[in-house]
């Protein structure tokens, strides 16, 4: 055998050593890695149904959603409906106030002339008594000058 033979099988064996010092390691590395790889499984496992969950969870919420924009729609159009009343009720009310300052006025001129009358009445019935008073009390003044002369 020559050196170069020598030298070879001697870096063999510093070889098969350096591997075996270096598969030690390695292993325990695997090992690692398999249990890291076990970890990410069982967290996929328990992850997808809860994304599951969380979809089913989003849907019931839009599904909600779309209930309460159909009911703010329906509030929405009882709301319009509403101001058309309020609108109609204003009108009313106003038409309400003019007939009643029509049939007022109606009114009032007839009673205001009943009561000029009813004054008038009173004022001539009473200076009708007045002048038979005045009249009266002439006469006996008169007579009592006559029965003095």
């Amino acid at each position: 055998m020559s050196v170069g033979g020598i030298a070879a099988l001697v870096a063999s064996g510093g070889f098969f050593v350096l591997v075996l010092v270096l598969a030690v390691p390695i292993l325990r590395v695997r090992h690692t890695i398999d249990a890291a790889t076990g970890a990410l499984r069982d967290m996929a496992d328990q992850t997808t149904p809860m994304l599951e969950r969380v979809n089913t969870t989003i849907d019931n919420v839009n599904v909600a959603l779309n209930q309460v924009h159909t009911t703010l729609d329906g509030v929405n159009m009882q709301l319009a409906r509403i101001d058309t009343i309020t609108e109609n009720v204003s009108h009313v009310s106003a038409n309400v106030a003019n007939l009643s300052t029509v049939v007022s006025a109606a009114a009032a001129n007839p009673l205001v002339k009943v009561a000029a009358f009813g004054y008038g009445v009173r004022k001539a019935a009473a200076n009708r008594r007045a002048a038979a008073d005045e009249a009266e009390v002439r006469e006996q003044i008169k007579q009592s000058r006559r029965k003095r002369a």
